[in-house]
C-alpha cells in the first residue's frame, strides 16, 4: 500500500466525540492510546479498513469497566508495533514513565521506530525535533480535553510521513448548527514543521 492515513486517538474514558468518529471514518484505521472506558468505543470507530488496534491504559481496569466487557481488558497489549509505509509506529498509553522525563525515556525505549504515539495527559502535543517523533493525539472525548476534544491523522508513505492535528470546540451544539447552516467538515490543521519527511525542529504543544 502506497499511502495510509492512520487516525491517531487516545483517553476517551468511555465517550468518544462524534466529530472524531468522522475523522477516523475517512482515515485506513486507526489506533486508541488507552483509557479507552468500555468495550464498544472500539466498536464505534470504523475507519475503512474495520481495523482498529489499542492498547490499555491505567483507568482500562476492571473495577472502571462495565461488567460485561472486561473480557477485552485481557487482550488490550501494553503497547503495538505497526508497520507502516516508510516506517514503524508504536503505541503506549505513556503511564509508566514519569512526564517529565518521558519524551527521552520513550526514544530510549524504542529508537527503531519513526514515530511513538502516547496518550495520558489528555494535551495534544507534537514533538517532532527528531526521530522518533513523539505525539500526542489529546482526549477524543469528554473528560479533560485541554480547549475542546482532539486527534490526529498520520499520512505515511514510502518516502515521507506527516501529521494533521484536529482540535474541536467545545460547544458540540453550536458546532453541529454550523455544519448544518454551512455545510462545512472540520478543518485540519497541518504543522508546516511535519511536512517533511525529516525532523522539523520544535516541540509543540497545544
Amino acid at each position: 500500500m502506497g499511502k495510509v492515513r492512520i487516525a491517531l486517538l487516545s483517553d476517551t474514558h468511555g465517550a468518544v466525540d462524534p466529530r472524531v468518529q468522522e475523522v477516523v471514518a475517512g482515515c485506513d484505521l486507526a489506533v486508541h492510546g488507552g483509557d479507552i472506558g468500555r468495550a464498544s468505543i472500539l466498536a464505534e470507530l470504523q475507519p475503512r479498513l474495520g481495523r482498529v488496534l489499542a492498547v490499555f491504559g491505567n483507568n482500562d481496569v476492571a473495577r472502571k469497566w462495565p461488567e460485561e466487557d472486561r473480557q477485552l481488558l485481557v487482550h488490550l497489549p501494553e503497547w503495538i508495533e505497526q508497520g507502516l509505509p516508510g516506517g514503524k509506529l508504536v503505541v503506549i498509553h505513556g503511564h509508566q514513565l514519569p512526564a517529565r522525563d518521558r519524551h527521552r525515556l520513550l526514544r530510549a525505549r524504542f529508537p527503531d521506530v519513526r514515530a511513538i504515539v502516547y496518550g495520558h495527559s489528555h494535551r495534544l502535543v507534537e514533538d517532532l525535533h527528531r526521530l522518533p517523533w513523539v505525539l500526542n493525539p489529546g482526549a477524543a472525548g469528554r473528560a479533560r480535553t485541554h480547549g475542546g476534544p482532539s486527534c490526529m491523522v498520520l499520512v505515511a508513505t514510502p518516502g515521507d510521513w506527516h501529521v494533521e492535528t484536529y482540535r474541536f470546540p467545545l460547544s458540540l451544539l453550536k458546532r453541529r448548527l454550523r455544519y448544518t447552516h454551512l455545510h462545512e467538515k472540520p478543518q485540519s490543521h497541518i504543522g508546516q514543521a511535519a511536512q517533511v519527511a525529516a525532523p522539523a525542529g520544535r516541540t509543540r504543544d497545544r
